[in-house]
This record gives structure tokens, sequence and C-alpha cells, in this order.
């Protein structure tokens, strides 16, 4: 009971309000007011006081929501630790990620997966469209979020996820960084800097000049924390696949909509797994994954 009287309490404060946790919790609300009121009894404090429709954390209040936070964190951990030790073989589930996606789909897949099933030992890779395709090709990854750039085959199951805008990340002090949008060849002077690792390089080089347009200007590095010491520097323009333009990314970078030939560049995302691979696991990472990016 107490567990559960701390879950209420928790909502309250989180929520700001006696409706949205009920509502949260999937009770009454004047089940909520009791439990928070039998608690503050077996306490022998009070924790919030009220004032009409509205309430604030005593002081007592404060250290108890902060207190309890830790506490159901520990307990959270001590389950998902008892359940992988208590069930012999604990599963894996290997998933990879494109390295130029910055949208918050995949994380939150991630996060309603870990929820569901924490018996699971889920591993994220992050890799360039190549090493995301030989993962899956050889049954290290089962599953990957990746950009099309080859004719779907029968061996997989495709799923398009979306058909995304490709922008690119520039200097916020860079005067190009206040347009609507950069047509390609309005980049003829800027590098593109591409993330990836050197057995990669001459593919994504050769997919970003070929295919998408870049000129053959190319600056590589290997982690996202290089790519923005270059894009603060003013160095070069990071392609990511992302939705929106011309919004303010950061104090230092910001989002400008790629175009080429006049009309926004497009990319297609999906998802993609051996169509052997029916592992219950897999199978529902699958559909968070689409639901997170189709609703």
């Amino acid at each position: 009971m107490l567990l559960r009287q701390i879950e209420y309490f928790q909502a309250v404060v989180e929520q700001n309000s006696f409706t949205a946790a009920a509502e949260l919790c999937s009770v009454s609300q004047s089940a909520i007011s009791q439990q928070i009121q039998a608690l503050e009894a077996e306490l022998g404090v009070k924790l919030l006081e009220r004032s009409r429709r509205r309430f604030t954390l005593t002081p007592a209040g404060e250290l108890f929501y902060r207190r309890s936070v830790l506490i159901t964190a520990d307990l959270e951990q001590l389950r998902r630790d008892t359940l992988r030790v208590g069930r012999a073989g604990a599963r894996e589930l290997n998933v990879g990620v494109l390295i130029s996606y910055s949208g918050e789909e995949f994380s939150h897949a991630i996060s309603a997966f870990t929820a569901l099933h924490p018996e699971i030992d889920l591993r994220v890779s992050v890799g360039s469209h190549e090493e995301l395709f030989d993962g899956l090709r050889t049954g290290k990854l089962d599953l990957v979020l990746n950009d099309q750039r080859r004719a779907f085959s029968d061996e997989y199951v495709n799923l398009i996820l979306a058909e995304s805008e490709c922008c690119v990340e520039i200097a916020a002090h860079n005067p190009l960084s206040h347009l609507g949008g950069i047509d390609i060849a309005d980049l003829k002077n800027i590098p593109c800097i591409l993330i990836a690792s050197p057995a990669q390089q001459e593919n994504e080089r050769s997919y970003y000049r070929d295919i998408l347009g870049f000129r053959d200007e190319f600056l590589f590095v290997e982690t996202a924390q290089e790519a923005q010491v270059l894009e603060v520097s003013n160095k070069g323009v990071l392609p990511v696949e992302r939705s929106g333009s011309g919004q303010a990314y950061s104090s230092a970078i910001r989002l400008v909509l790629l175009l080429r030939d006049g009309g926004p560049l497009r990319r297609k995302l999906c998802s993609f797994r051996k169509r052997e691979n029916q592992s219950p696991a897999v199978t529902e990472f699958e559909r968070l994954l689409v639901y997170e990016f189709n609703g």
C-alpha cells in the first residue's frame, strides 16, 4: 500500500495536478486524494499545503518527494536485475540506428521497449548506412533504423517510417544560417562534414557526392562531438535527417532545410529486419518504432 501511495504522491507532484495525476494512474481523483491523506496520516506530517484548487509542497513534502524518487528508481533497478538473474539465458535484442539520424522517435521506442521488457538486454549500435546493412546481413543486428539507398529486397521486412526533409547543421554566425533553405549548389564553398569510420569514408563520400549532389570536399570525423566542433568553428555543414527549417537549434548552431533544384531534398528512413527473424522481441520493437513515427 505504501508503494502505491508513493506512486500517487509522485504523480501529483510531477503533474502539478490531482486531476492529471488521477488520469495518469487510471484512478479517480477522490482515490488519489484519499491515498495521499492516508500517507500523510501514516507519516504524521503534512506533505502538501492545499489552498482551494492549488497546492504547494511543504518542506517535509519536498524531502519526501526527492527521497522517494531515489527509492523508486532503486526498486525499478532491483526489479530489472532480479528478472535478468531469475530468467536463465536472458534474451538480447540488438538494434542499430543511422549515425546521421537526430530525431527522437528511436529513443522513445527504446524507452518504451525497456519499460515493457526489462528482462531483455537491449543493445544499441550506431553506424553508417553500410555498417548497419552489414550488421543486419551477418546477423549481428536484429533490426536497424536506416536510410534507403538500394532497392528493397524480399529477404528483409522493409518498412518506410518517414520521408524526412534533409537539413544541414550550420554555425549560427554563418550568414547562410538565416536562410529559410539552402540549395546544395549554394554550399559550393563550404565543406560537408560526415561522421564515418575510416573503412566507410569512401562509401559515404560516393553517396553524398554522386547521389545527393554535394561537392567533392568532405571533412570526415568519427564522433558527433568532433563534428560539432567543426560546425561551431564554421568549417563545414553537417547533413542530418530531421524535420523543420530555419529554427534555432542552439545558441551556436542552426538547423536549415536543404534544397536541391529549388525543392526540399528528401530521404526515406526505414526499419529493416531479416524476414526470417520473427522473434517476439524484434517484432515488438518494430511495432513500437512504427508507432513512434506514425502514431
